[in-house]
């Protein structure tokens, strides 16, 4: 991560709930966020991993494809139009550090 503030303060207006946001030590801060109706969180920080900033790839699961994507377009996020897919519809967008999000809409389409 290569600024914990800066991404922290995506994450929530992206609607993420900061949920925890501690310094155990220098070297190490611990940023847990919680995308809005999700029991899932993710961790940012410092000292988290070693991955390169940019390289991770993360999909989850949204209720409605263009419904998040209005939000995500609504809060200035650059987000992909909605991607129409057999197994689901997905909406892409990327983080300041340039990791890579996959957001897929599992919705009902009439079979042909």
């Amino acid at each position: 991560m290569t600024d914990v503030d800066r991404a922290k303060a995506f994450y929530e207006k992206v609607g993420f709930n900061a949920d925890h946001d501690h310094k155990v030590h220098e070297g190490l801060r611990f940023v847990q966020l919680t995308p809005p109706g999700s029991a899932c969180s993710i961790v940012i920080g410092e000292g988290i991993t070693t991955k390169t900033p940019g390289t991770q790839e993360i999909q989850v699961v949204v209720a409605h494809a263009e419904t998040t994507r209005k939000q995500l377009l609504d809060a200035g996020i650059d987000a992909s139009e909605v991607d129409v897919q057999p197994w689901g519809n997905f909406v892409y967008f990327h983080d300041p550090d340039g990791n890579s999000w996959s957001l897929q809409a599992i919705e009902s389409r009439p079979h042909g």
